[in-house]
């Protein structure tokens, strides 16, 4: 869920306001927004206002506002398919969605404070939970149509949707751990969990 810069150019500006000039810088100042006024309470035109753009520059972006916390997930879902796709065919099924799990989850070190925020806003917002729904789904049916690829069955049948939902579960879990451990990084929670899932959920991994 890491955000990707797209730079733009906007009307003047007022004097003494730096332009805002990349779609992540967007999704910062949401973010504060978010964190000190709370979600609801912030609107689009409140964004727009603060990043000294117009409000349709904001919806250039995001189809919502809903959409906001979520950054570049679907080009990070792209990414992810690609990954699948360029994987080893002799790789076992959960070694290599653990791999492309790290990589989906690969944050810059400068990144990681608005990602804990990100995440924080996401997992705990009620308003999000319908819209998180759909974007669980979409990352669930890339990881089933791997895992059915690799096994020879359709993605919808009950095998590779098991497997997207338990890594789905167990991505969550690493999220929320992260959130509440101060000090502790997430790619290593998220690797050691999944290698558990990978060895039949054993504690103590060869």
């Amino acid at each position: 869920m890491s955000t990707t810069s797209s730079h733009f150019t906007e009307r003047p500006r007022r004097a003494g306001r730096r332009p805002v000039t990349s779609r992540s810088e967007i999704e910062h100042i949401a973010l504060d927004m978010f964190t000190e006024r709370g979600f609801d309470t912030t609107t689009v035109d409140d964004i727009a206002t603060a990043a000294g753009i117009g409000r349709r520059t904001v919806f250039r972006y995001y189809a919502s506002k809903n959409d906001i916390p979520w950054g570049a997930f679907d080009e990070q879902l792209d990414r992810m398919r690609a990954m699948f796709d360029a994987l080893p065919p002799d790789i076992a099924v959960m070694t290599g969605i653990r791999l492309a799990v790290l990589d989906f989850n690969d944050v810059d070190l400068d990144e990681q404070p608005w990602h804990r925020r990100r995440l924080r806003l996401i997992l705990g917002t009620p308003a999000l939970q319908a819209h998180s729904t759909l974007r669980y789904t979409a990352w669930r049916q890339v990881v089933a149509r791997y895992a059915a690829g690799r096994l020879g069955v359709a993605p919808d049948g009950l095998l590779p949707q098991t497997v997207g939902h338990a890594c789905l579960g167990v991505a969550l879990a690493a999220y929320e751990h992260w959130l509440s451990a101060e000090g502790s990084e997430l790619r290593d929670l998220l690797d050691t969990a999944f290698r558990s899932l990978e060895h039949g959920l054993v504690t103590t991994l060869p």
